[in-house]
């Protein structure tokens, strides 16, 4: 039988553990997942608690990204559904978290295949061996060695990938949208306050924006190379942006009213994503990418498609 799995690292998915955080919440959890959709009075009714804190502790677990509701028609009026999302939630204390999921698909994209780019200096790309075409020149990033890219750096603009749709070529209907990447902020040098805004496109439509604390370099990442500077970016934080029916989230995190519906996946075959500072951002910080052979994670840019059962 297939089952939903979330994978949890503690230290990026802030809004899941407060999620779990009060029995209250665990409680309906529980009771969703044993006794299916039920809407917010019979969760009332079966665990004899006020509806005003049902209907509180509903909303914190949506925010989370740990249920999701719709609204019905009811003979009097509308109710609130609520479904349960995952069969198992794993907190994981290690720095390579890897999910599993029997009704997933999943795509690793290599940092240098991007389809597209519009990057401005300081900015540069280099690989586990070194230093890709020349520093701070943007033609560089169409260099045939980019792919070989491990590190990608710029100060404005984005690159853009295209993805398979392998849902659309399976014939199988997506309810929920994944990336998962290492990203920080960009600075000459190191920073851990320097702010950026980054934003994640999916099919031309701006997802969602994270605002990235800053640039940095107090340790080695795990797996950067020695040859890299010190004084240079060294990791990111792993980043989650998932799109489903209700909204964006990023690490869990109600960020944006954009659903699935928006991005038209249906009639596309391939999934176009743009990762990027805009020319109107807030914090123009500038932004890193960390792929296999840097940062803390070893990882490609991940996408996930989950299905419907």
């Amino acid at each position: 039988m297939s089952r939903n799995f979330l994978v949890v690292d503690p230290e990026e998915n802030q809004a899941v553990l407060k999620g779990l955080a009060s029995p209250a919440r665990v409680s309906i959890l529980k009771l969703l997942q044993n006794k299916g959709p039920m809407n917010v009075n019979d969760i009332a009714d079966v665990l004899q608690s006020p509806q005003s804190s049902v209907s509180i502790n509903i909303q914190m677990l949506q925010e989370a990204g740990l249920i999701r509701t719709e609204t019905i028609k009811a003979r009097k009026g509308n109710q609130k559904i609520c479904h349960a999302l995952y069969d198992e939630i794993l907190i994981v204390l290690k720095n390579d978290i890897k999910e599993t999921e029997q009704d997933s698909i999943e795509v690793s994209m290599p940092l240098g295949l991007y389809t597209s780019f519009e990057v401005s200096a300081p900015c540069g790309l280099c690989s586990v061996d070194g230093i890709i075409g020349l520093l701070d020149v943007p033609s560089t990033f169409l260099d045939p060695d980019r792919m070989k890219a491990g590190l990608i750096w710029f100060t404005r603009g984005y690159v853009e990938y295209q993805f398979p749709n392998n849902a659309r070529l399976a014939n199988t209907e997506i309810r929920e949208l994944e990336f998962v990447l290492e990203l920080s902020s960009e600075v000459p040098g190191t920073s851990a306050d320097w702010p950026s805004d980054i934003t994640l496109a999916v099919n031309g439509v701006d997802v969602a924006t994270w605002t990235s604390p800053g640039d940095f370099g107090d340790k080695r990442g795990v797996y950067t190379p020695d040859w890299w500077k010190l004084k240079g970016s060294q990791y990111g934080k792993l980043k989650s942006f998932r799109i489903n029916d209700e909204g964006s989230y990023v690490d869990g995190m109600r960020i944006s009213d954009i659903r699935l519906a928006d991005l038209k996946l249906e009639v596309h075959h391939s999934i176009r994503l743009r990762i990027g500072v805009l020319d109107d951002a807030k914090h123009p910080g500038g932004l890193n990418i960390f792929g296999r052979g840097f940062g803390n994670y070893d990882q490609d840019i991940m996408l996930r498609l989950r299905t419907r059962k």
